[in-house]
């Protein structure tokens, strides 16, 4: 494997080890505004402080700045908390924003999981915040309006309560072992929706649980082609992730190269993700030291104007 490759996924296992229940870390139905910062214009504060605290989009036209993992977004829409195939969880959030091409991607989704996986619908989970930017907690990427997760737990056929959007858990994909996906909830329609997922043109890659990915890689027929977006990645047992490319004329978005061809489904290519220093990594001697956060200083110059606009009329 690639050694940068490998230096990534660390990084990426480093985030993951420390947020991996992220998605069902529960919300608060009473939640609380944020109280003012003492000093905003303090140079060694965290984005997230700045970003965190913006409850609606910039009044700006709509563009996307910077990369998934660093970056902000102007003139963001939020997805409907209700649709008919659809219902946003952990509200308390505030996470239901993203570029529009992402909501009406969220919404075919939606349409295409009830028709074709006979789902009454999906349930989502994080996007974006309404300017973008880092969050408090969980996500390194997310920031730019071109991620969400969607639950690999199918919508309920009723309209769930404001606690139980709060409350609830998704279901657990993964074996104990780590080795398989659990036989006793995967289902076929899971690899229906995933599937109609990574369809989608404009969506770049879907992280998903290794053992996901091998499930996917066993049980797809016909056209496989699509499952060279899926990409194992850390965490991922209880959801899965979507990330599309940069829209069309977005020139300060920062986009990834397209993936390679390749299913993405031999033995070496998943070797690593199974091996027993992955899934039971040994912690290390010493701890290492938390990494400050990233500041407004650090980001695209865009994201000064992005954070400085006024609120966007709802």
């Amino acid at each position: 494997m690639n050694p940068r490759l490998i230096l990534f996924l660390l990084f990426c296992a480093a985030i993951v080890s420390a947020t991996a229940a992220l998605a069902q870390d529960k919300g608060s139905v009473d939640a609380k505004p944020l109280p003012p910062l003492a000093n905003p214009n303090d140079p060694k504060l965290g984005a997230k402080e700045l970003f965190g605290r913006k409850v609606l989009p910039a009044a700006m036209p709509t563009h996307v700045v910077g990369f998934y993992a660093k970056g902000c977004i102007a003139g963001a829409e939020a997805l409907p908390i209700d649709g008919k195939t659809w219902q946003v969880m952990r509200l308390s959030r505030n996470r239901n924003w993203a570029h529009p091409d992402m909501v009406a991607l969220l919404e075919r989704l939606a349409a295409k999981a009830h028709k074709e996986a006979g789902w009454p619908g999906i349930l989502i989970g994080d996007m974006s915040q309404p300017r973008g930017g880092p969050m408090f907690t969980g996500h390194a990427s997310h920031q730019v309006g071109l991620d969400a997760d969607i639950w690999l737990t199918p919508m309920p056929n009723r309209q769930l309560s404001r606690n139980e959007r709060e409350e609830m858990s998704a279901v657990m994909m993964v074996r104990s072992d780590r080795l398989d996906i659990d036989p006793g909830v995967w289902t076929p329609n899971h690899l229906a929706v995933i599937r109609a997922a990574a369809q989608e043109p404009s969506v770049q890659r879907i992280f998903v649980n290794a053992a996901i990915k091998k499930a996917l890689c066993r049980e797809a027929k016909g056209d496989r082609s699509w499952l060279s977006k899926v990409r194992p990645m850390y965490g991922h047992d209880y959801h899965f992730h979507i990330r599309i490319k940069c829209p069309a004329g977005s020139g300060e978005c920062e986009g990834q190269s397209p993936p390679s061809e390749s299913e993405g489904c031999s033995a070496g290519d998943l070797a690593y993700w199974f091996k027993d220093s992955t899934i039971h990594p040994k912690p290390p001697k010493v701890p290492p030291k938390p990494k400050p956060p990233m500041t407004l200083a650090q980001m695209p110059a865009a994201c000064r104007q992005v954070l400085a606009a006024p609120d966007a009329k709802q």
